[in-house]
């Protein structure tokens, strides 16, 4: 008879994985203790980070899950950059032009260059500009299956989008940690970084008519330093937010979800503060990943990623949390019940019922 081998010790030995290390598997405050003072906030769920070394300074709930709101059109922009041509011109269908919420005002009758959607869709957040994106990349299902790669590669995987626009729909979230890595990962694109930070700029309308427009990021006009990502608001999400800021060298990233429609004062202390705590040489409590490198990358490596690394970190998001020693325990009993059931029928073979 074969032994049975069991990996990974007790199953309660175990705990799970947490992208960006185990102190930001917390629901509430993670700081590390002499840290300056944090300024009061509403947001349910905050995040401050060093965008280039990708270390996290401090956060409340950073994995939380929330409704993104308009903040998802980072990740949008972050998956279509790359894909379109600035130069392509795209005429866009009538569902389109006539979708729900915020729009920079898209005709019919006018084709588009791809960078003036870009323009509108992260200026003013125009949900119209957003779905004429998808429209030029093959569709919305496409655009949203292909937005839903691009987070698990930038290991965002608390991120679900369901539409490239951010509107409210059934599973759609992302967290303060996802949002940074988002928009960490544009920043990565010049493309992102100029259309980020565009305060003013016009679309082409009717005829030779344009259409002025102006940022609708807050942080971007009333912040010494700050260089955009994205705003958001919806009624179920209340107010999120994205948003980096460049002093003596040093360029932040923080992100607010569900907090207050008045919300850059809460980003600017935040980002005040992260500064502050640079200075100080304070101790990171996290790190913001790297992406999954491409396969021919991976293939080259001797480490091989944990499974429980894309498995849900929490509980309380209605998914089980199962560490790792349960996983391969699991798998012990199914091969024990393989090699009995194999040995009393030597025909057909059946595993036993998951």
């Amino acid at each position: 008879m074969v032994p049975l081998l069991v990996l990974g010790g007790p199953a309660a030995a175990e705990p799970p994985v947490t992208i960006g290390g185990e102190r930001l598997a917390a629901r509430g405050l993670v700081v590390t203790s002499g840290a300056p003072k944090l300024p009061a906030t509403t947001a349910a769920s905050w995040l401050v980070a060093d965008l280039d070394s990708g270390a996290v300074l401090a956060a409340k709930d950073p994995h939380g899950r929330y409704a993104p709101a308009s903040t998802l059109k980072a990740l949008t922009a972050a998956t279509l950059i790359p894909k379109l041509t600035p130069s392509t011109l795209v005429t866009p269908t009538f569902e389109d032009v006539n979708v729900e919420g915020s729009k920079v005002g898209l005709v019919q009758q006018v084709r588009y260059p791809v960078s003036e959607l870009f323009t509108a869709m992260l200026v003013v957040s125009g949900n119209d500009a957003a779905n004429a994106l998808a429209t030029a990349n093959g569709g919305l299902a496409k655009t949203v299956a292909e937005m839903n790669a691009e987070a698990q590669r930038l290991q965002a995987y608390d991120t679900r989008a369901r539409n490239p626009n951010g509107l409210d729909a059934p599973g759609q979230v992302s967290s303060a940690y996802d949002l940074a890595l988002i928009g960490r990962a544009g920043m990565q694109l010049p493309a992102f970084r100029d259309y980020v930070a565009t305060k003013r700029a016009h679309i082409r309308g009717r005829g030779k008519s344009s259409i002025a427009i102006a940022s609708h990021d807050r942080l971007l006009w009333n912040y010494d330093g700050a260089i955009g990502i994205k705003n958001g608001y919806t009624t179920k999400a209340r107010a999120t937010f994205v948003g980096a800021a460049t002093r003596d060298g040093r360029t932040l990233v923080v992100t607010l979800m569900k907090t207050n429609p008045r919300y850059w004062p809460e980003a600017a202390a935040l980002l005040d503060w992260g500064f502050a705590a640079s200075r100080a040489g304070v101790p990171s409590v996290g790190q913001l990943v790297d992406p999954v490198p491409p396969p021919q990358e991976r293939s080259a490596q001797t480490t091989v990623e944990p499974v429980a690394a894309k498995l849900p970190t929490r509980a309380q998001d209605g998914l089980p949390l199962l560490p790792a020693g349960v996983v391969v325990a699991g798998l012990a009993v199914l091969t024990a019940a393989f090699g009995r059931n194999r040995r009393r029928h030597r025909g057909k073979l059946r595993l036993p019922p998951i």
